[in-house]
């Protein structure tokens, strides 16, 4: 049992793993709260969407559809392993489910089978979509994987829970299937053996080890390499994503440069004056 993080807290509990999030829209405010209380949380759900397509996947689990209004979870998890936070609060994700499932779930321990729908699981859990037909045909990319992986154990290592905190659809409501695919024992011991290593690897493309580097190779990526938004003070670049302080230094170098080569056109004319004269 715990007391939903903030969504402040979520967003860098997430990001703290490794994982490329992208926020979409108001998410922080979109909920169904007005519907019905949003916690006490005991643990993480897993879906599959049965969508093609992320943006469509996206949209989808945003907005929801007509007999079930959006946000249809906390976040979208896409085949190219990005989190895509749709909402924050209570969601459209879970549905009714079996109570006994609920207690083993806080209670960390096996799951009994889910045969009762009795009890308000959007209340009591937090949801990741991940785009897959769920036709155990669809296949899951590593990359996905792996982000459904992080995000469960980012939130289980912020509650203090163990994987048994994080169970698939299918085993929370009579008749689901989800997630199609892959298991959630193997998706389980994936997140326990995360949370056994204490801190967040926070390298999803598990780089190289750094230590044949020359400090000239350091330097040299560190010079080409863009990965900081523009800063508020500057408006009219904000539409690059990619603008950091190299970029300005490479542009402020590349003015000196032109300026020195103006002077030295503008001396050479007044020297050529001088002559004249």
């Amino acid at each position: 049992m715990a007391t939903p993080m903030t969504p402040a807290t979520f967003l860098s509990a997430l990001r703290a793993e490794g994982l490329k999030v992208v926020e979409v829209g108001d998410w922080r405010n979109h909920n169904r709260n007005h519907k019905g209380a949003w916690g006490p949380v005991h643990g993480v759900m897993i879906h599959h969407t049965v969508t093609k397509g992320s943006a469509n996947t996206v949209s989808i689990c945003q907005h929801g559809y007509a007999s079930l209004p959006g946000p249809l979870c906390h976040g979208v998890i896409t085949k190219d392993g990005r989190v895509h936070l749709v909402g924050y609060g209570r969601a459209n994700h879970a549905g009714l489910g079996d109570d006994d499932v609920l207690r083993a779930v806080t209670a960390e321990k096996a799951l009994p089978p889910a045969n009762e729908a009795n009890t308000d699981g959007n209340r009591h859990f937090y949801g990741f979509e991940c785009e897959n037909l769920g036709d155990g045909e669809d296949p899951w990319p590593a990359v996905q994987l792996e982000a459904i992986e992080r995000a469960a154990a980012a939130l289980c290592r912020h509650h203090g829970w163990d994987e048994r905190s994080v169970i698939g659809h299918l085993e929370w409501q009579p008749g689901k299937v989800d997630p199609r695919g892959f298991t959630m024992a193997s998706m389980r011991a994936r997140i326990s053996d995360r949370l056994d290593s204490k801190t967040p690897n926070t390298n999803p493309e598990k780089e190289a080890p750094v230590a044949d580097l020359t400090k000239h190779d350091v330097a040299t990526a560190t010079w080409f390499t863009d990965f900081h938004k523009a800063p508020p003070s500057a408006p009219d670049i904000e539409d690059n994503p990619n603008w950091n302080a190299d970029s300005y230094l490479r542009s402020t170098y590349n003015a000196v440069v032109r300026t020195e080569q103006k002077v030295d056109a503008l001396l050479a004319a007044v020297a050529e004056l001088k002559k004249e004269s």
